[in-house]
């Protein structure tokens, strides 16, 4: 067994291995996993949490590796979570998105992980935000989350960062088109990236006017800014930056941080809650009281939401 305690002393004095282990506990679902969250409680907070997603192709990793390369210029400690679909032994593209940032490997500044979603709507693995708490507690600056792909799941990365940054790529009308399809809103800054290419000033342009179309906005409300990148050589990179600043400036100023940390909290301890009672309810499936509840129902002595009360009463009773 770990000793937590040492391991979460040693993350927040940097070192890889301990911060490593925690999120390796964490991702195990370890018996003593209440205990490194106990321990890291106190320690969070610190981190400006950025959510970077978009469609396949865009330049996500090369995009978060030029980030990187911008805050650590700024003397930022910084975490990389890269959450990938693929699974954790077969490798797949976690193999890229730790090529793509071998140039920081060896930061002693920077930590990145990649972990598997595997299968987790939204594209974020289901350890997430234990994995952000970990980066946060271990004295990073910001924690960029770069997620798969893009569609109506990829919301869910809005839940999990204080500023989501939203990618495109012109000659890319696949990522248009699924922003079209319900994830514009999510964005709090847009990217334009591989801006050298033909067609970037159009897609900015159509990007623009589907902002314009959107909700009305109030005096004061923030406006989402469309920056134009060429990440591969740094290009706009530092404007990226300067928008992130002014959002996180903006947010401060008017509540919204701390609403939305609010909002995360609510949504982890919400869904750490549902999977409680889920295990416990799956443990009444050889229990005689469910398949009583079960025949009542089929007899027509019972409706199904009484008999699912009865069900939760005493799931809740026995907890």
């Amino acid at each position: 067994m770990a000793d937590v305690a040492t391991l979460v002393e040693q993350a927040r004095q940097g070192w890889p291995r301990a911060v490593a282990r925690l999120i390796s506990l964490i991702e195990g679902d370890s018996p003593q996993l209440r205990e490194v969250m106990a321990a890291l409680a106190p320690l969070v907070g610190g981190a400006y949490v950025v959510g970077v997603t978009g469609a396949p192709g865009v330049g996500k990793s090369t995009s978060t590796s030029a980030l990187v390369t911008a805050y650590r210029r700024a003397g930022k400690r910084v975490g990389v979570l890269a959450v990938d679909p693929s699974s954790p032994f077969s490798g797949g593209a976690l193999l890229g998105d730790r090529v793509r940032m071998s140039e920081h490997a060896s930061d002693p500044g920077v930590y990145i992980r990649s972990m598997a979603s595997r299968g987790h709507l939204g594209g974020l693995a289901w350890a997430a935000p234990q994995a952000i708490r970990v980066l946060d507690a271990a004295g990073c600056d910001v924690v960029l989350v770069e997620t798969v792909g893009v569609g109506q799941s990829e919301v869910e990365i809005a839940a999990q960062a204080d500023t989501s940054v939203l990618l495109l790529a012109p000659g890319m009308g696949d990522g248009i088109q699924a922003a079209k399809a319900g994830i514009l809103e999510i964005g709090d800054v847009y990217v334009v990236n591989k801006a050298d290419r033909e067609g970037a000033d159009a897609t900015a342009r159509e990007l623009g006017h589907m902002l314009g179309l959107g909700e009305a906005r109030a005096p004061g409300d923030w406006r989402p800014p469309i920056v134009k990148t060429v990440a591969a050589r740094g290009e706009g990179v530092d404007e990226v930056v300067e928008a992130l600043e002014k959002h996180r400036a903006w947010m401060e100023e008017r509540g919204v941080l701390a609403e939305r940390r609010k909002r995360r909290a609510a949504g982890e301890v919400e869904t750490i809650a549902v999977t409680t009672l889920r295990a416990r309810i799956g443990d009444l499936h050889g229990d005689r009281r469910l398949g009583a509840l079960a025949e009542r129902v089929v007899a027509g002595e019972l409706d199904p939401y009484a008999a699912a009360d009865e069900l939760v009463a005493g799931v809740t009773e026995r907890g």
